[in-house]
């Protein structure tokens, strides 16, 4: 029967019993609202027997699984999609596909690394909410490494593909082109690789901008990492066979780290006026949410076991090209950006990484992984600090 109960609650967004109590808030609150009874922190199992508990649950949930029906119906009948035009493709790198978002003569010349999991357009989600946008239009010169693009790399492809082949060539031809190194920034696992980079050739960058970017891999992932070891021959035969990580067990692993957060936005959705503002972002962002992209099987392979199950980077054994990455071999000024409520990248991991990097500079937003990207603050909170930054780096 707790199986039951448990699988109820997780599909209706309620949270399963918490430590130290016989029942956790939200349960409580349920059975309260379903049964009238008042239930004590100290002993409930004697007020509501456990066939009206049961049934007084299952009929909650019922109405939060309708709800969250609807929000999905919704979602996909919605007609509002992503507008924006696409910037100039720069060809400064045959093959390597780059956005250049344009900017003033002798505007300082940045180069953006996304994921390699979702795709870049989180940089330029929303017309007024585009960090890459944003830039271009305060003294900045952006450009962005959309290595998410088909074509980008070959589907054997390795980290050290990536950066090797990929990351450093762009540097330095936008560095020849500006006559000056650029600025490098990177967002979530973005952020990772490009410490690469200053850390092996320091002459490359000027700068370097890290935007919740992960090093401590065993940083509150505990769940994860158990899931992880359990797996590890099922995943390293998938990923043989299929040679690439495929989106649905990506998404299926960031749905481990909150459960409950499909149930909750989507009820929240089923909600909203489908003309609203809000109604229209929620679509824009879970449209990039739901537009996922493979991982290379040797690159899926490093990741998530190296990193995540070895921790190979905050164990200077991750190598590229050979050569171990040292995050403490960065010499070049460095502002790491740290979204404290980041629950896929969580604030210790991140940390981790600023704090290896001599005299790095830490900006604590209170803010979560995908909002200091897309959220209504983030231009305030993360842009702007950002593009300030960045500025007064250019002119030392």
């Amino acid at each position: 029967m707790m199986e039951g109960m448990i699988l109820q609650m997780c599909f209706a967004g309620l949270t399963p019993l918490s430590k130290g109590s016989p029942i956790s808030n939200p349960i409580r609150t349920a059975i309260e609202q379903e049964t009238g009874v008042l239930l004590a922190d100290s002993d409930w199992t004697g007020v509501v027997p456990k066939v009206a508990f049961v049934d007084a649950l299952t009929r909650h949930c019922q109405r939060r699984l309708q709800k969250f029906a609807r929000g999905i119906a919704a979602y996909q009948h919605h007609p509002h999609r992503r507008t924006l035009e696409p910037p100039t493709a720069w060809r400064g790198v045959p093959d390597v596909p780059v956005q250049d978002f344009g900017g003033e003569d002798g505007a300082v010349p940045v180069v953006v690394v996304p994921s390699l999991i979702n795709r870049s357009t989180v940089l330029d989600l929303y017309p007024d909410r585009s960090f890459m946008r944003f830039l271009s239009a305060n003294g900045i010169h952006p450009y962005l490494l959309d290595w998410t693009a088909a074509g980008a790399a070959p589907r054997d492809a390795d980290l050290t593909y990536y950066i090797t082949h990929l990351l450093i060539p762009v540097l330095r031809e936008i560095g020849s082109t500006h006559g000056r190194p650029p600025i490098l920034a990177g967002y979530c696992m973005g952020g990772t690789l490009a410490v690469a980079a200053p850390a092996l050739q320091a002459d490359l960058v000027s700068g370097l901008v890290l935007l919740a970017a992960p090093w401590d891999f065993h940083a509150d992932n505990e769940g994860l990492r158990n899931w992880l070891t359990i797996a590890k021959p099922g995943l390293s035969a998938l990923l043989d066979g299929c040679g690439e990580a495929p989106v649905d067990l990506l998404q299926a692993l960031f749905a481990g780290l909150d459960p409950s957060l499909v149930g909750r936005k989507f009820r929240s959705f089923a909600e909203m006026d489908p003309d609203s503002d809000a109604a229209q972002r929620f679509v824009v962002l879970e449209d990039w949410l739901n537009d996922g992209v493979p991982l290379a099987g040797p690159v899926a392979k490093e990741c998530l076991i190296d990193w995540y199950l070895e921790n190979t980077p905050l164990n200077r054994c991750w190598k590229v090209g050979g050569q171990p990455v040292d995050p403490a071999s960065v010499t070049c000024p460095t502002l790491a950006v740290i979204p404290a409520r980041d629950r896929i990248v969580p604030p210790a991991s991140a940390e981790k990484l600023a704090e290896a990097i001599p005299n790095a500079t830490i900006h604590s937003v209170a803010l979560g992984h995908i909002g200091m990207m897309t959220g209504r603050r983030a231009e305030k909170e993360v842009f702007d600090p950002v593009a300030d930054w960045i500025k007064n780096v250019a002119s030392q």
